[in-house]
């Protein structure tokens, strides 16, 4: 029997999340096609899509791009952009425009080195001036939904009065909601989330905290009632490439699913959307993930990420799903 979504819709500046769960945005991964794939499942109250360079949208084809673009089965969709300064920004708000976002995330939690050496992500959380400055453009040329994704900053002697600074800053230049990944820019993927930090920092903003980091299925909340408690909203993240169909799981928790035919429909939706060599290294990402659902996933990882080319990919992968591969009770991503 399903359960109830444990939190209410979420209203920012008129446009209702229900549910008020989300497909975190993930390099290489949530791009049109696989924003395509959630779609046929179902479940969640917007997609987002993967951090795009802001001024890239500036010279990509918005019809065709597979980045921007995006179909009526998707939803709801928020962009988020990595931006590092105000420059052009207002022209870029303006031919993002044509995409309809129905929603803009700052990146203002990517800990990659190389986005921080642009000034972004961490980095940018880091600048509380060039953070404002920035906030202050998106909010004046986007009438909508404006969201800013965050880690817990660097871990300095200081890193909890400077949390707070943010979140003021954050509130009083007109963002509508966080979503908190409650580790240190230095952890990466490291250590566990400090989920227990949700209550402490919602009582001390105004601003809703949608709860992300280490959230892998539903029981995975349900079991942990307090530390969530004072979320506004649920976003998973690695979890959702390993498993698409994890959001219509909480409202279908018998969900059957047939694997190969999953592997499968992504493929052909990454064919369609992107040319030959961008699709391969697309599949091959993905099957990263997707090979953690098996007990010997490892044998389609390796076949797939040696691949030469695409029909190569396909042939590999139909021989692994011929085996009928027993799966894997509770999938781990330790490691990617």
């Amino acid at each position: 029997m399903a359960l109830p979504f444990p939190y209410p819709p979420l209203v920012l500046r008129g446009a209702v999340f229900d549910p008020p769960l989300f497909c975190a945005p993930m390099a290489g991964i949530t791009h049109s096609a696989f924003r395509r794939l959630l779609a046929d499942f179902g479940g969640y109250g917007a997609l987002f899509t993967e951090m795009l360079s802001a001024k890239m949208i500036l010279h990509e084809d918005l019809a065709s791009s597979p980045w921007l673009k995006r179909r009526p089965q998707e939803g709801k969709v928020i962009f988020q952009l990595l931006v590092v300064d105000t420059d052009r920004l207002p022209a870029i708000l303006d031919r993002l425009a044509a995409r309809a976002p129905d929603g803009l995330d700052l990146n203002g939690a990517c800990p990659a080195p190389t986005v921080q050496q642009q000034g972004g992500g961490a980095d940018l959380f880091e600048d509380a001036d060039r953070l404002r400055d920035i906030v202050r453009v998106l909010r004046r040329h986007f009438a909508g939904p404006l969201t800013v994704k965050i880690r817990l900053g660097r871990q300095t002697p200081r890193w909890r009065e400077r949390l707070g600074e943010r979140l003021r800053l954050l509130a009083d230049e007109g963002v509508d909601a966080l979503t908190l990944h409650p580790r240190f820019a230095e952890d990466k993927l490291k250590r566990s989330a400090r989920h227990g930090l949700y209550a402490e920092l919602a009582a001390e903003t105004c601003l809703p905290i949608i709860a992300n980091g280490d959230i892998i299925s539903p029981a995975y909340v349900r079991d942990r009632p307090a530390p969530f408690a004072a979320a506004a909203g649920l976003m998973i993240g690695r979890m959702a490439a390993a498993q698409p169909w994890i959001f219509a799981q909480w409202h279908q928790p018998g969900l059957v699913v047939q694997h190969a035919e999953v592997w499968r429909r992504l493929y052909d939706y990454i064919v369609e959307d992107f040319a030959a060599p961008q699709a391969l290294a697309r599949v091959k990402i993905f099957t990263a993930y997707f090979a953690r659902n098996f007990l010997f996933g490892h044998t389609l990882f390796k076949r797939v990420q040696s691949a030469p080319d695409l029909v190569a990919a396909r042939e590999r992968a139909d021989v692994f799903f011929t085996t009928q591969p027993a799966l894997c009770r509770h999938p781990s991503l330790d490691g990617i």
